[in-house]
């Protein structure tokens, strides 16, 4: 069965040392530290690469982040697998589970969440399925 969770999330990101200094500025890696409130209530830690060009608008990032907490009541943690590219200013993203990540009462978690961000402040529509508990 299909669900959708709703909520708005604070994000911190936190710039990292490169491992390779000199692809600075065009690289960049960066942790991320949210906190999510409504229908999941929990942290996310991770951390993002991201690829700017010369052409303004036009750049790319990956992340894996970490989410623990509760989804609808129930509990544990599971990943999130992110990747955007903005082309010219036209951004893309899409943010999944990670196959077989969760744990606790969120082991068989799948989906996609979508992030929002309107007026200063961000929101995520998470579309997903459980297993039924017994």
């Amino acid at each position: 069965m299909s669900l959708r969770a709703t909520g708005e999330f604070e994000v911190k990101l936190a710039p990292q040392p490169l491992v390779d200094a000199a692809a600075a500025p065009k690289l960049g890696r960066m942790t991320i530290d949210k906190t999510f409130s409504g229908d999941l209530q929990g942290t996310g830690r991770g951390e993002m690469l991201i690829a700017g060009t010369d052409v303004k608008g036009s750049a790319g990032y990956v992340a894996i982040e970490r989410v623990s907490g509760a989804l609808h009541g129930r509990t544990g943690s599971f990943v999130l697998q992110h990747t955007g590219t903005m082309n010219k200013g036209a951004p893309t993203l899409s943010v999944t589970v990670v196959p077989d990540s969760g744990t606790d009462q969120l082991i068989g978690l799948v989906g996609t969440l979508n992030i929002i961000i309107a007026d200063g402040k961000h929101r995520y529509e998470f579309d997903y399925s459980l297993p039924v508990q017994e």
